[in-house]
């Protein structure tokens, strides 16, 4: 693929991107911003290469996973060791409002947010793919990183514990 075609690609996926980099980064905005550009990145300069064993769509939401990763184990580094601390400096506030507050300012919204949030953190994944990023299960489990099986599991489970838990909370 051509970095034109490539470029004209991820344009078209930007919105959808964003939206798994907000989720891969806790719906922390600035967070998502960065580790959106860092995966833009790795895309466009060939460190990230697709080779066509998926969907595009599939082998970016992958890149972007992957590199949110990357960004909160080096943030655990930065609190865990005193030295890479000082080494590194703080960690900027950008004094924007979280994100996920924006989010749930309708109550419906906030009950599904909430019911989310108590779901496990592969249950979350899986569901936000499926229903917010309209991948199949299969594309959904290439994205995570697990078996077709254990994303679907995944899913079942994750669908049937939240139906629970939105029945259970009071409107």
């Amino acid at each position: 693929m051509s970095p034109a075609d490539l470029t004209a690609e991820l344009e078209q996926l930007h919105g959808a991107a964003f939206g798994w980099a907000l989720s891969c980064c806790g719906w922390d905005r600035s967070a998502a911003e960065d580790v959106l550009q860092a995966s833009y990145l790795k895309l466009l300069d060939g460190r990230a290469r697709f080779d066509g064993r998926s969907s595009l769509r599939t082998f970016v939401f992958g890149v972007i996973a992957r590199t949110a990763r990357e960004v909160r184990r080096r943030a655990a580094l930065r609190r865990w060791i005193p030295l890479a601390s000082l080494l590194l400096g703080p960690e900027a506030v950008d004094g924007r409002p979280d994100p996920a507050t924006a989010l749930v300012g309708a109550d419906e919204t906030a009950r599904l947010m909430r019911g989310l949030g108590r779901l496990s953190a592969r249950q979350r994944q899986v569901l936000h793919l499926v229903f917010y990023e309209d991948l199949t299960i299969a594309e959904a489990a290439a994205v995570a990183g697990v078996s077709l099986g254990t994303a679907r599991t995944h899913y079942e489970r994750g669908k049937a514990a939240l139906k629970k838990l939105l029945r259970e909370e009071p409107e």
